[in-house]
């Protein structure tokens, strides 16, 4: 299981760097500018200045990545090495629910096993689902509560 994890650590990587370098890069160029002329170091630009205001974007990647590894079926299930058994140890075979979806849905004949499988197809959906819907609440609290902020410092 430790494998997998890896492996889907390395799988999003890119994803979230690239839309955390977009989020970055569409700071406005003032922001930079006014934190300098007010002496500010690059450093203390960065941490004070863009990324406060990058947090929902930032948090937005982290999500996008989060539901690509939820949904990750086939690179999990060629390492993680499907025994269903539960063990306590990460280093010890597991199965994933898009694993056993994947490996198990074509071989069933029985209409038990067919729904039972849709089961963890729905429970994956709502998984995924609440996670999305989540993401979209914080982006949404965090990005008014930073603009609220940024207003009421204006002022």
């Amino acid at each position: 299981m430790l494998v997998a994890g890896v492996i889907l650590a390395i799988m999003i990587l890119p994803t979230m760097a690239a839309i955390s370098r977009d989020v970055l890069l569409a700071i406005p160029q003032e922001l930079r500018s006014a934190s300098g002329a007010l002496g500010a170091t690059r450093w203390e630009t960065i941490f004070r200045v863009m990324l406060p205001a990058a947090i929902p974007g930032l948090l937005g990647a982290a999500t996008l990545a989060l539901g690509r590894a939820l949904g990750e079926t086939m690179a999990v299930t060629m390492v993680i090495g499907n025994s269903p058994q539960i063990s306590p140890s990460l280093l010890n075979l597991a199965y994933t629910i898009p694993a056993v979806l994947a490996n198990e849905f074509g071989e069933a004949l029985d209409d038990l096993h067919i729904g039972a499988l849709m089961y963890l197809a729905l429970i994956l959906f709502a998984l995924t689902l609440a996670v999305n819907v989540l993401a979209v609440l914080l982006v949404q609290t965090v990005g008014s509560a930073g603009q609220s902020a940024t207003v009421y410092r204006g002022r």
